[in-house]
């Protein structure tokens, strides 16, 4: 297959990069805007786009680990952070379309361990919203070491008394999977893990939809984190998160939401500690096709019936977020992603920027992922590069007519 170092005449030239994998005719400004990510050699990543059904971009680039010198393959994964929360979310709307869970009964009608200490009324709805007055890390996890294992997460997350913000969104960075893994387990016995498979990998006949590290029967290989070593990006993470959390100022909220002994270092090493057990809020490895297949299942109904889509479309607050201080826009385990040509958008970006998007009424579906890490200075433009794909996507989706297009062009 030929290099694609530059577009077809009339088109604007590619970055420095070479870009593997297949897309339709009219998503060059898209892949032109996905290589320009990685022209100054930063990492890797992937990008997959659904229209109606139909894969229309499926393309890769980069470094998967940068040391050993090996390069972004079509079947690399990486650690993707909150984006997690949206495939998780699809996991609890595939048990209510099963009549499992009903999003207005309380939690504790299906896990009564957590109808205690001022809970019994805390909803489904009120923990897909991040209502449920449970973002505090620290209460739950006193170590590192405590907050990698699920299993007493959701021991303590059930005992535990929610704060002041009971019933007013506030981002639960780490707990919303400790929340969303207890109700799932109460009404099917099985892990977040588990359901991951069984609820949407099987039925969807993809891999590439993990909880922390593939089994090694995965036909995954997963990217090796690249960039800065400074902890989330900041110089002695571990003294400045301990003193931030505890002033009244903005931010400090997230700093709760995230904070215990020791987190500093839940993603440093050659086997981060985020890696282990499940984290359904945080520690999803990922493919960006796996991401992107998920989110087309809920935009063309393949997972869930359009009555089902709409309800959890359906924008639930638009009241600021206290802790990430925002107007997220949440729906029911998602937020918004509103974009020109599909201004009901939505899905879950993850630190850094990777992320998962859809539009049902377009039927587009997007998947990113890539293997850096968060860089302080980088990080609020990081944050933004799934929106910023998405307005030449949905441009070039929207002069799409399929019938008239051949296969996907291949490059490599």
């Amino acid at each position: 297959m030929p290099e694609s170092r530059s577009s077809r005449p009339g088109h604007p030239r590619l970055p420095d990069t070479i870009v593997h994998g297949a897309w339709e005719p009219g998503y060059d400004d898209a892949i032109t805007a996905f290589a320009r990510l990685f022209s100054t050699g930063r990492g890797g990543g992937a990008l997959a786009v659904y229209h109606q059904g139909r894969p229309v971009v499926d393309i890769w680039t980069g470094s998967a680990d940068l040391d050993r010198g090996v390069a972004w393959q079509s079947n690399t994964a990486a650690l993707s952070y909150s984006t997690s929360k949206g495939i998780t979310a699809t996991v609890l709307h595939r048990l209510a379309e099963q009549g499992l869970i009903d999003y207005h009964a309380p939690v504790a009608e299906y896990w009564p361990e957590f109808g205690v200490n001022s809970k019994k009324n805390i909803t489904v709805a009120d923990v897909l919203t991040h209502r449920a007055g449970l973002s505090h890390v620290a209460p739950l996890a006193r170590n590192l070491e405590e907050l990698v294992d699920h299993h007493l997460m959701e021991e303590r997350i059930a005992a535990a008394a929610p704060d002041r913000w009971r019933g007013i969104p506030a981002y639960h960075a780490i707990s919303f999977g400790w929340l969303a893994a207890g109700i799932a387990r109460a009404v099917t016995g099985k892990g977040m893990g588990e359901l991951y498979r069984t609820e949407l990998a099987e039925p969807l006949q993809i891999d590439g939809l993990h909880l922390g590290t593939p089994p090694p029967s995965a036909n995954v290989t997963v990217a090796v984190p690249h960039g800065s070593q400074v902890p989330f990006g900041i110089p002695d993470a571990a003294r400045v998160l301990r003193i931030a959390r505890h002033i009244p100022a903005p931010g400090a909220g997230f700093i709760r939401a995230i904070y215990t002994h020791g987190v500093e270092r839940v993603a440093s090493g050659t086997d981060p500690a985020i890696l282990l057990g499940e984290s359904p809020a945080a520690n999803g490895v990922f493919t960006a096709r796996a991401i992107a297949a998920v989110y087309d299942g809920i935009a063309t109904d393949r997972l869930l019936p359009r009555s089902r889509v709409r309800r959890i479309s359906r924008v639930q607050t638009w009241l600021p977020d206290r802790n990430l201080l925002l107007p997220m826009g949440w729906r029911l385990g998602y937020h918004s992603i509103p974009t020109p040509g599909a201004p009901r958008g939505f899905g879950h970006i993850g630190l850094a920027g990777s992320g998962g998007w859809t539009d049902p009424d377009t039927g587009l579906s997007v998947g990113l992922v890539h293997n850096w890490l968060p860089e302080a200075g980088r990080l609020p433009c990081d944050q933004v590069i799934l929106p910023r794909l998405l307005a030449p996507i949905v441009r070039a989706a929207s002069g799409t007519r399929h019938t008239d297009l051949p296969d996907l062009r291949k490059i490599s």
